[in-house]
């Protein structure tokens, strides 16, 4: 059962498709929504033409899964020019306020921090990331039957890292038939996946594991595809980084070798950002009445 939000005025700013589905679903919970930069239109929303108009007597902020940058710009698929988050517009809201992002980068933390607000990095609720790795796994298979000249069926498919999105990428591809090796440096990970009927491997194995892939998958935000790795990569062979940006391939490289490798960030809000959208609709509204004890 979603809490009723009726008396809450909620500022949202920029965003994409799944910006819009939350912001219809919190209106139809009574929430009032002052919105700059998503063109959705109805009862209890309130388009407004600026960031201070926006967060003028919100009671939480509501910023897009990606953010900002560190030029303080917000992520927005819908604006021409740029809309850009400065301390003094965080200061017209309550000290203690929620504001929930998806993922925060240093200069949010440091801006929510100076001012005193209640920052909430949705990707790290297990809830959230646990559903969202569902369209991130099928997105990232998707580049992959795309990009490669073989099937997913057959192939040899290694995951780096375990957490929330690898273990549902390598489930989907042990289920299409692939090969699939999942590489961890966590003993309780690697004895997970093998009771899924995974091959499994540890981090020092990695170069050899990579010598036979012919797609490797890496969910791990550290850099573990470096030159000595990509040199033992066969060519042909297909790279799809899924870690947070700058992920954990070192690109330069592996373009200079001539291997194809692609940084895959916000794979859910690309590839199906109608349930993406409905991933924030379900969580979102819960987490409000908790911050504000409704």
């Amino acid at each position: 059962m979603q809490p009723d939000l009726h008396g809450v005025t909620l500022a949202v700013l920029g965003g994409d498709a799944r910006e819009k589905i939350l912001v219809e679903r919190l209106a139809v919970l009574g929430a009032h929504l002052k919105v700059v930069g998503v063109p959705v239109e109805g009862k209890n929303i309130t388009p407004c033409g600026g960031i201070a108009q926006a967060l003028a007597g919100a009671d939480a902020l509501i910023l897009p899964v990606p953010g900002i940058d560190n030029q303080g710009r917000i992520h927005t698929a819908y604006l021409d020019q740029p809309l850009v988050l400065l301390e003094e517009h965080l200061t017209l809201l309550v000290p203690g306020s929620p504001v929930l992002v998806g993922m925060a980068r240093p200069k949010l933390r440091e801006m929510t921090g100076r001012v005193n607000l209640r920052l909430i990095e949705l990707m790290d609720i297990d809830e959230v990331a646990i559903l969202n790795s569902i369209p991130s796994a099928e997105g990232a298979i998707q580049v992959a039957m795309e990009k490669l000249p073989i099937t997913i069926h057959g192939s040899n498919s290694v995951v780096l890292g375990f957490g929330r999105t690898g273990t549902t990428l390598a489930r989907m591809l042990h289920a299409l038939g692939a090969r699939t090796v999942v590489v961890a440096r966590n003993p309780a990970q690697r004895a997970r996946a093998f009771e899924m009927g995974l091959g499994t491997a540890d981090l020092p194995e990695l170069p050899a594991i990579a010598a036979e892939a012919d797609v490797i998958f890496n969910t791990i935000p550290a850099l573990v595809l470096d030159e000595q790795i990509l040199l033992r990569v066969r060519p042909g062979t297909l790279i799809l980084d899924l870690a947070s940006s700058p992920g954990g391939t070192d690109f330069e490289v592996a373009r200079r070798l001539g291997i194809t490798a692609l940084l895959l960030p916000g794979l859910p809000g690309r590839v199906a950002p109608q349930t993406a959208g409905e991933i924030l609709a379900r969580v979102v509204p819960r987490l409000l009445a908790e911050q504000l004890a409704l």
